[in-house]
């Protein structure tokens, strides 16, 4: 199966590990945040799903918005059959979640943690 994963955050690194490792998935490509200053000092940084993927020839996208044509027809060249996100950061259009024929599915950690006592 085809694969887009779509995130910025640490917490998609593991899911887009085991994309990259999954005998029965192919990552066709990943879209994530631009690189964007951080820190006192403002360096530019890249996020934590491109860091991931240093060395690897999956194909990153860092547009600076989903939802410009540019960036929708970006990914839907790349054809995928399912569309993963996690931690992305920008609302996706419906432009981008009709694309897979499969699905376009959104993994919270919103769910996991309701029921965890954040002492508030």
């Amino acid at each position: 199966m085809r694969i887009v994963f779509i995130g910025t955050g640490e917490i998609g690194v593991p899911v887009l590990r085991w994309l990259q490792s999954s005998p029965e998935h192919q990552l066709v490509g990943v879209i994530t945040q631009p690189d964007k200053p951080a820190g006192r000092d403002q360096r530019i940084e890249a996020p934590p799903i491109k860091v991931a993927l240093a060395g690897s020839d999956v194909p990153i996208l860092q547009p600076a918005r989903v939802k410009h044509e540019e960036a929708v027809a970006e990914i839907r060249a790349l054809a995928p059959d399912v569309i993963v996100v996690i931690a992305y950061g920008q609302i996706l259009p419906r432009t981008v979640l009709e694309i897979p024929p499969v699905a376009c599915l959104n993994a919270s950690r919103r769910g996991a943690d309701s029921g965890v006592d954040r002492g508030r």
